[in-house]
């Protein structure tokens, strides 16, 4: 199965680099083209001491370090938990990003994922992508359910570059899910279910053959 075209789709800017950095790292490595969409900068719900768009060069920064070319990177601006308003809009966005980028695989957030966006995002993903390869990525602190039904074997430089980039968030540093022993933790304990030392694990949410 070629992957030469790969999508992620974020709910906001840093779900992309949790849910799919080692992957994206392996895969641009290997030569494949990354897109990143990102639906929201979250601007009111950044701390104070930073400015209101600060994710924004935060998301540009933290993919260029996973390899992701910058005009692959797209960025708007809806609002932080009221992307269900715009369902129409977003799912009209996704449509035009499938017919001018073709993806072969998209990454989503789970379709069990209780955040109010990711679920909007999951939601008019399986929509806009029902006719592509759809996988669900976790993150874990907002799934109650995670079906393990897919995994990408990691190497530890794979783990780096995406930690690396999870360090450009500064804004973000003191979530618990930033940390290096959780990014590495988890890779692990996805690692030990396939037999190896690191790996990703997602849902399948659509596989075509």
């Amino acid at each position: 199965m070629k992957n030469n075209n790969i999508l992620i789709l974020a709910p906001h800017t840093d779900d992309g680099e949790l849910g799919v950095g080692g992957t994206i790292s392996r895969f641009i490595e290997e030569g494949a083209n990354v897109y990143y969409a990102a639906f929201s900068t979250a601007e009111q719900s950044v701390p104070e001491g930073f400015e209101k768009d600060v994710l924004k060069t935060e998301v540009k920064n933290a993919t260029a370090r996973l390899g992701i070319k910058p005009e692959n990177l797209f960025i708007y601006g809806y609002e932080v938990r009221k992307l269900n308003y715009f369902r129409q809009p977003i799912l009209e966005e996704m449509v035009r990003l499938k017919r001018e980028l073709k993806p072969d695989l998209v990454f989503m957030p789970s379709l069990h994922d209780i955040h109010q966006d990711h679920s909007t995002i999951a939601q008019e993903g399986l929509r806009a992508f029902k006719t592509t390869n759809i996988l669900g990525y976790e993150l874990i602190w907002n799934n109650l359910s995670f079906d393990t039904t897919s995994f990408v074997r990691l190497e530890e430089r794979h783990l780096i570059s995406k930690y690396n980039a999870l360090q450009e968030y500064k804004s973000q540093a003191r979530k618990d899910y930033m940390s290096k022993d959780f990014v590495f933790s988890l890779a692990r304990s996805r690692g030990v279910q396939i037999g190896c030392e690191y790996a990703e694990a997602f849902e399948v949410v659509r596989m075509i053959f």
